[in-house]
C-alpha cells in the first residue's frame, strides 16, 4: 500500500544519515519534504524513477557530490531550485524543487526543459561548474532564474536564449565572459537583472540598447538592474532615467568614462539606491536628487561637485587664478578658516537648538500612542522623505476638495507638493470611540506593503499616526480604478481586449508574488474592482491592504469577516479561516467581470453545481450559453487571434469561483496558464459555450 503514497512529510526533525533508497520505489509521490534534516550523502540517480513528482524539498540539510543527469526525466517538476538562502527559498514553497544549503558540485543537468514545462531554474549559493544547458536557450515557460554565487561559466552572449517570459534573473558572482546579452531588450516583463561579480565586457549603451536608444523603454517594469564589478565600457546610457520603475542602478567597479548626463535623476524617479563609484567618470555630477539622497560615486577621479568628497565646482573654474596668487589665497585662507571655524560652531548650536525644539513641538502636537502601537513605527525610515506637514497643507488638512475615492477603511486624497511630486493619501477612517485609529487595519496594511515589491503592486512611500488622524502615502495612479473603467461607457471603450487581457495577467501576476514568492504568505482578502488600480500605460496594480493579513502557513488562521460581498468566497459565512483560496475566489470574480463589463451576479448564481463531479451535471441552460453572448457587449466582438487569449482567461475564472475552495487552483498556477503562449485558436466563439469551458479539473 506504501507504493500509493503521494505526499511524503518528514521535514524540521533531526534525520541523519543518506536518504532512504526505498523512497525511490515509491512511483506515485506528487510531493516529498525533507528539508530541515540533517541528511547527507549523495542525491541517487534513482531519483529520476518520481516522474510525478511536482514539489520536492531537500533543502537545509547536508547533501553534497553532483546533481544527478536523471533529474531531467522529472517533466512533471514545474521549477528546479537549489538555493542556499532559507529566507530566497521560502519564496518557492509551492510546487518546487528546492536543494539549498548543500554543497552540490558539478554540472547542471542539461535535459532540464526538454518538455517545454520549467518555469523557474534555481542553483544559487552551490559549486556548479560548467556551461547553462542548452535546453534553456528556449524554454519559454521559464518565468525565473537564479544562478548566483556558482563557478558557471561560458559566453553570455551565446548562453542566453530568447526567455519571453522571464521577469526575474540573477547570475551574480560566476565567471561568465562576453557581452551582454543583446536580447535582453526583448525581455520586456523583466523586473530584476543582476549579473554583478562576472567578467562581462563590451560597450555598454551598445550592448544594453542595440544601437537603437527608444528600445530601453520597452524594459519598463525593469526595478533592479546590477552590472557592477565587471568589465564594462563606454558611457552611462543618459535612456537609463526612462525606465519609470527602476529603484536600483549599480554600475560601480567597471571601466565606464564620460560624463554622467545632465538630466540624469531629474525626472520624477523610482531610484532609491544608485552606485556608480570605481569607475573612470568625468565632468560634473548632476546636481539632482537621486545623487544627492541615494548616490555612491567615490573614486571617480574626474567627477567633480558641490557633494562631500568631490573636487567642488568653484574650485575647477578658479584653478588658474589660484596658481597665479598664492600669496593672496594664503592670506585670504588665515581669514576664512577662522571665520568658518566660527560660523561652523554656531550652526552646530542653532542646528542643536532647533532640533531639541522640534523634538517638543512634534511631541505636543502628535501624541503618539507608542504603548498602543507597539512596534508600528519601527518602519518610519523605510522613506521618511514626505514631511507630515506637508501632507496636511497639499490637502489642506483633508479638504473634501481633494477626496479621489472612498473606501472601507479609509478615504483617499490626492496631494500635489509644490516640487511638483504627486501622491495618494489614504486617511485611516477613527475607530468607534474617535480617539483611536483602526489599528488592526492600518498595522495590516503598513506590515503587507512594506513586505512587497512587486510591479502590480501598489508602492506605500510613508506613514503617519496621531492622536488625530492616521494616513498612509502612496504613488499616484492616474488611471483609476476598474470599477470606474467598467463603469463609464467612454472608459470602457477605451479599455479594450488587449488591455483587459494584460490587466487580468498583471492583477494574477500580483497575487502570485503575494501568495508564493513572500517569506510569508500575503492574503489580500479584499480583491475587487475598487482596488483595482491602473497607472498612465494602463498597467493594472493591487491597492488597499487595510484587511490584508500575512499569513503563517503552520498556524491556524481565523478571523472576522472582511472583504466586499459580490466578491468574497462563501466559505467565509461558516469557516471564517483565512487562506489563498480566498483571493482565488475573488481574483475568479474579477475576471469574469473584467470579460462582461459587469459584476457576474447573475452568472455565479447559476453556477450552484459547480462543486458537483461532473460537469454532465451542470444545469443544461450552461450548455446552451454561447461565451459571446456574456462578454462585455460595448466592445467590438473579439478578432480571431484574441479568441484564444479570451477563453483562457475565462476556463481559468470559472475554476476560480469553485464553490469547493480545495478544486480551486492556485494563484500560481493561474499565472502560469495566463502567461504560457499557444498556437493559433480554430474554434470560433459563435460556437463555444459556457458548458465546455466549465471543467473541474481544467487544471
Amino acid at each position: 500500500m506504501l507504493t500509493l503514497v503521494s505526499d511524503l512529510q518528514l521535514s524540521e526533525n533531526n534525520l541523519t544519515g543518506p536518504i532512504p533508497t526505498s523512497i525511490w520505489n515509491l512511483t506515485n509521490l506528487v510531493c516529498l519534504r525533507l528539508h530541515e534534516n540533517h541528511l547527507s550523502g549523495l542525491i541517487p540517480t534513482s531519483i529520476g524513477n518520481l516522474t510525478n513528482l511536482t514539489l520536492l524539498y531537500l533543502y537545509s540539510n547536508q547533501l553534497s557530490g553532483p546533481i544527478p543527469h536523471s533529474l531531467g526525466n522529472l517533466n512533471s517538476l514545474t521549477k528546479l531550485a537549489l538555493f542556499t538562502n532559507k529566507r530566497i527559498a521560502n519564496l518557492t514553497h509551492l510546487e518546487r524543487f528546492v536543494i539549498n544549503d548543500n554543497k552540490l558540485t558539478g554540472r547542471l543537468p542539461q535535459n532540464l526543459c526538454l518538455d517545454g514545462s520549467l518555469i523557474g531554474l534555481g542553483a544559487a549559493n552551490n559549486n556548479l561548474t560548467g556551461n547553462i544547458p542548452k535546453s534553456l536557450r528556449n524554454c519559454n515557460s521559464l518565468f525565473r532564474v537564479r544562478l548566483e554565487n556558482n563557478q558557471l561559466e561560458g559566453n553570455l552572449q551565446e548562453e542566453f536564449g530568447v526567455l519571453p517570459s522571464l521577469d526575474y534573473m540573477d547570475l551574480s558572482y560566476n565567471r561568465f565572459t562576453g557581452e551582454i546579452p543583446k536580447n535582453l531588450r526583448e525581455l520586456d516583463l523583466l523586473f530584476h537583472l543582476n549579473l554583478s561579480n562576472n567578467k562581462l565586457s563590451g560597450n555598454i549603451l551598445a550592448e544594453i540598447l542595440g544601437g537603437i536608444p527608444f528600445e530601453i523603454e520597452k524594459l519598463q517594469f525593469l526595478q533592479s538592474l546590477d552590472l557592477g564589478d565587471n568589465n564594462l565600457m563606454g558611457e552611462i546610457p543618459s535612456q537609463l532615467e526612462k525606465m519609470p520603475r527602476l529603484e536600483k542602478l549599480n554600475l560601480s567597479h567597471n571601466m565606464l568614462s564620460g560624463s554622467i548626463p545632465s538630466s540624469f535623476g531629474e525626472q520624477p524617479t523610482s531610484l532609491t539606491s544608485l552606485d556608480i563609484s570605481y569607475n573612470n567618470l568625468k565632468g560634473p555630477l548632476p546636481n539632482t536628487k537621486a545623487f544627492e539622497a541615494y548616490g555612491s560615486y567615490r573614486d571617480n577621479d574626474g567627477l567633480y561637485g558641490n557633494q562631500t568628497g568631490l573636487i567642488p565646482c568653484s574650485s575647477l573654474k578658479d584653478r588658474n587664478k589660484v596658481d597665479k596668487s598664492r600669496t593672496k589665497t594664503k592670506l585670504v585662507l588665515l581669514v576664512v578658516v577662522p571665520l568658518v571655524g566660527t560660523l561652523f560652531l554656531l550652526l552646530v548650536v542653532v542646528g542643536i537648538f532647533q532640533f531639541l525644539s522640534k523634538r517638543v513641538v512634534l511631541k505636543a502636537k502628535s501624541e503618539i500612542h507608542v504603548a498602543h502601537n507597539e512596534n508600528l513605527f519601527e518602519i518610519w525610515s523605510y522613506d521618511g522623505k514626505i514631511a507630515y506637514e506637508n501632507i496636511i497643507e497639499a490637502t489642506e488638512d483633508f479638504n473634501e476638495k481633494h477626496c479621489i475615492r472612498r473606501g472601507g477603511c479609509g478615504i483617499v486624497y490626492k496631494a500635489k507638493f509644490s516640487s511638483g511630486l504627486v501622491v495618494a493619501v489614504k486617511k485611516i477612517h477613527p475607530s468607534q470611540d474617535g480617539n483611536l485609529v483602526d489599528l488592526k487595519s492600518f498595522r495590516s496594511e503598513i506590515c503587507a506593503l512594506t513586505e512587497v515589491r512587486h510591479r502590480n503592486i501598489i508602492k506605500l512611500y510613508d506613514f503617519c499616526s496621531d492622536s488625530r488622524r492616521s494616513f498612509l502615502v502612496y504613488e499616484f495612479l492616474e488611471g483609476g480604478s476598474l470599477e470606474n473603467k467598467l463603469r463609464n461607457k467612454e472608459e470602457a471603450l477605451r479599455f479594450d481586449w488587449g488591455k483587459r487581457m494584460n490587466a487580468i495577467k498583471g492583477v494574477a501576476s500580483g497575487l502570485c508574488y503575494m501568495h508564493h514568492e513572500c517569506s510569508h504568505s500575503i492574503i489580500h482578502r479584499d480583491i475587487s474592482s475598487k482596488n483595482i488600480l491602473f497607472d498612465s500605460k494602463c498597467a493594472a496594480h493591487i491597492s488597499d491592504f487595510g484587511t490584508s493579513k500575512l499569513l503563517n502557513l503552520y498556524s491556524s488562521n481565523w478571523t472576522s469577516f472582511p472583504g466586499t460581498f459580490g466578491y468574497a468566497a462563501l466559505e467565509l459565512a461558516y469557516t471564517m479561516e483565512v487562506n489563498t483560496k480566498l483571493d482565488v475566489y475573488s481574483f475568479g470574480i474579477l475576471t469574469l467581470e473584467m470579460l462582461m463589463g459587469k459584476h457576474p451576479c447573475d452568472l455565479i448564481s447559476s453556477l450552484s453545481s459547480l462543486c458537483s463531479s461532473s460537469v454532465s451535471s451542470l444545469p443544461s441552460t450552461f450548455h446552451g450559453i454561447l461565451l459571446k453572448d456574456v462578454l462585455d457587449n460595448r466592445l467590438p466582438p473579439p478578432e480571431d487571434q484574441m479568441v484564444e487569449e479570451i477563453v483562457v482567461p475565462t476556463k481559468l475564472a470559472l475554476a476560480c469561483i469553485n464553490t469547493n475552495p480545495h478544486l480551486r487552483p492556485s494563484m500560481r498556477q493561474v499565472y502560469v496558464e495566463l502567461s504560457k503562449r499557444r498556437p493559433s485558436f480554430e474554434s470560433s466563439l459563435h460556437t463555444i459555450t459556457l458548458g465546455q469551458l466549465i471543467d473541474i479539473k481544467c487544471i
